[in-house]
């Protein structure tokens, strides 16, 4: 029946584990519904809170990193910054799978087609392996032109090219990692990668603390040991979350015998429900390259500066990105069960947790934005700049809190044309042409290019917002 569905954490034996969490089907849901929102509140509340914590744990592990780093001095954090936007850029490839596999796996558990969800796991895990191979490879190889095409200065160049290639050689992992988990949260289960994420993450610190300034007998690496403690923590992330799915204990499974048998329709499906979302990233990173573009022609210190502060804003992220997951999920499960109306609800009462927790680091950002930036380093003028781009920042915290989450509903719809629309306008329309404007012409530095950053979530949020009330993704068939 397609009612029994919206489950966290299904176990494959029927008993009770560690693992398994309390059942929720819709028929509860409806129930609880009928008698006011408290329902709804509860179902988004139980799948929130894993993901929640998970990515504040994780923003707050990487900017511990980032300080450590950020001590080693500006140019490493430069090295950092140069390497995360081709970076970014790659991943767009595997957002397509991401997205897609969600959909499919929750759209699938919806309707209780645990079969089709499996075989979902299994092509994106095939995928996965292909596509990571090819970009290891050219990430690799041209570490050093792709660092120099960014305006990497000589300094940086120094020790920047070698830690641009362990991070490319652990990319593997990560997007392995990624996947997997993406491939649990469709299913309803938030708690699984949570623990894998965090706990992974801490090792970055773990490890990355004594390689950078040689403690405990070790070799003070610098920047090349925060890129040897990254690599073991993806490792270790990627081997933690395909044990869990090969374990069989859990609905979502694979096979070692099946994953390499080619699901050609299959395939098409993800790749027709994830290619909008790749090419949403693709716009978004290609639009975040010309920015650092930019900003690096500013100078060494003035894009320190904004590298800390992308840092720092990880933060805002994190409620818009913790609720946007559970919207996809929650809107992809319940449109599968043939409840739109429910879906819509799931959609908008997510939206009110994310923008209420958006708002709250706003302010938090706009008061107190050069204390926040004290960790990082002691240099004036990276302490000045820093803190004037996490004060415009912190004035779109609940438009992009509602950006964020309303296009999650979206793609758990199958609806990830409309974003990219969005994505696309925002970025290239606002975001970069501001930022040309405002730094090249009207001489503006870092303030110039944050208001276009500013405008750009502002300006996205609009149009997600329009897109999600008029109700057409409910239609949308996958």
């Amino acid at each position: 029946m397609k009612t029994e569905v919206l489950t966290q954490e299904v176990p494959f034996e029927q008993k009770k584990t560690s693992q398994t969490s309390k059942r929720l089907n819709l028929d509860e849901i409806i129930e609880l519904e009928a008698v006011g929102p408290k329902g709804i509140r509860k179902r988004v509340i139980q799948l929130a809170a894993p993901s929640l914590t998970e990515m504040i744990l994780i923003n707050f592990v990487q900017m511990l990193n980032m300080i450590m780093v950020s001590r080693v001095g500006p140019e490493a954090i430069a090295a950092v910054g140069l390497t995360n936007q081709p970076l970014f850029f790659s991943f767009a490839v595997f957002t397509a799978l991401n997205v897609g596999t969600t959909a499919i796996i929750a759209r699938s558990i919806g309707a209780g087609e645990f079969n089709d969800a499996n075989r979902a796991a299994q092509q994106t895990f095939l995928l996965n392996i292909i596509l990571s191979l090819v970009v290891l490879y050219l990430g690799y190889s041209y570490a050093r032109p792709i660092l120099i095409w960014m305006g990497a200065a000589p300094e940086v160049l120094i020790h920047g090219v070698a830690y641009t290639r362990i991070i490319f050689l652990s990319l593997g992992f990560t997007t392995m990692s990624m996947c997997l988990s993406a491939v649990l949260r469709g299913a309803g289960d938030t708690r699984t990668p949570m623990k894998i994420n965090v706990l992974s993450n801490i090792l970055v610190v773990v490890l990355g603390f004594p390689l950078i300034y040689g403690l405990f007998g070790l070799p003070k690496l610098g920047l090349v040991g925060a890129g040897i403690a990254t690599m073991v923590a993806r490792i270790t992330a990627s081997l933690w979350v395909m044990g869990v799915l090969f374990s069989g204990k859990f609905t979502i499974k694979l096979s070692v015998r099946k994953i390499w048998i080619m699901d050609r329709v299959l395939i098409s499906r993800i790749v027709k429900i994830g290619l909008p979302s790749a090419g949403e990233q693709f716009a978004m990173q290609g639009g975040q390259i010309i920015f650092t573009k930019i900003v690096a022609g500013l100078g060494t210190v003035t894009y320190a500066a904004t590298q800390v502060a992308f840092n720092v804003m990880g933060l805002t992220f994190m409620p818009g990105m913790a609720f946007a997951m559970v919207a996809t999920t929650l809107v992809g499960q319940a449109l599968g069960a043939g409840h739109p109306e429910l879906a819509e609800r799931f959609g908008w009462e997510t939206s009110k947790f994310g923008m209420m927790l958006g708002g709250t680091v706003g302010l938090v950002f706009i008061l107190f934005a050069p204390y926040i930036m004290i960790p990082y380093t002691n240099d004036h003028a990276v302490l000045q700049q820093g803190a004037i781009a996490l004060r415009v920042v912190g004035i779109v915290q609940i438009a992009q809190a509602a950006q964020f989450i309303l296009a999650g509903a979206l793609r758990g719809a199958g609806d990830t044309k409309f974003p990219l629309l969005a994505t696309f306008i925002g970025v290239w329309g606002f975001r970069v042409a501001l930022c040309l404007l405002f730094v090249g012409v009207f001489k503006w530095g870092i303030l110039g290019a944050w208001i276009g950053i500013a405008v750009d979530q502002f300006v996205r949020s609009l149009f997600i917002f329009y897109r999600f009330r008029s109700g057409k993704w409910k239609t949308i068939k996958i």
